[in-house]
């Protein structure tokens, strides 16, 4: 395998599990809330989890799906923050995996030539390896609010990693 398709590979298997490592912890911490915490605010600076899983799909809808797999940008941005109610846990579960099915497809499938291209998202100008890691980085950051905001609500321990040992040391 040449060099460079080494790299692709690598650098999309790692954007994808990144991407399922960010479903999973999500599913685990909209399994401890009820439907009322879903569309709770911790105060009125900060978003709802369900105001937060919205703000997610646009994101990667527009980043991923439409800018870097050549489809039109249909995102409401300042819609994903104005709902106060409506959908329920698992609706808006299945839009986040559907949405990041779509992604995962879309980021497996690019070709170097699409993942070098500069275009412009949202107003900023990224190549196809930016938007991707654009879109990992956002949702792992929003992941992270999500389970911050569901061990406040529970005061326990999401146990994202109860079943490994994470204090193995390096290897080589």
């Amino acid at each position: 395998m040449r060099p460079e398709k080494a790299i692709l590979s690598e650098f999309i298997d790692n954007a994808i599990y990144r991407l399922e490592e960010g479903m999973r912890m999500v599913e685990i911490s909209l399994n401890g809330i009820s439907e009322e915490e879903l569309w709770q605010k911790p105060n009125t600076a900060s978003n709802s989890i369900a105001n937060i899983l919205l703000h997610v799909c646009g994101n990667i809808s527009q980043y991923a799906i439409s800018s870097l797999g050549e489809r039109p940008d249909i995102r409401e941005r300042a819609l994903e923050f104005s709902v106060n109610s409506g959908a329920k846990k698992k609706e808006l579960l299945e839009k986040l995996t559907y949405t990041v099915l779509d992604a995962k497809s879309v980021i497996t499938h690019c070709s170097l030539e699409k993942l070098l291209h500069k275009r412009e998202v949202q107003g900023f100008s990224y190549s196809g390896i930016g938007i991707i890691i654009h879109v990992v980085e956002h949702f792992s950051y929003h992941t992270g609010q999500i389970a911050f905001w569901v061990k406040q609500l529970k005061n326990k321990d999401l146990e994202f990693y109860k079943d490994v040992d994470l204090s193995i040391k390096n290897k080589d």
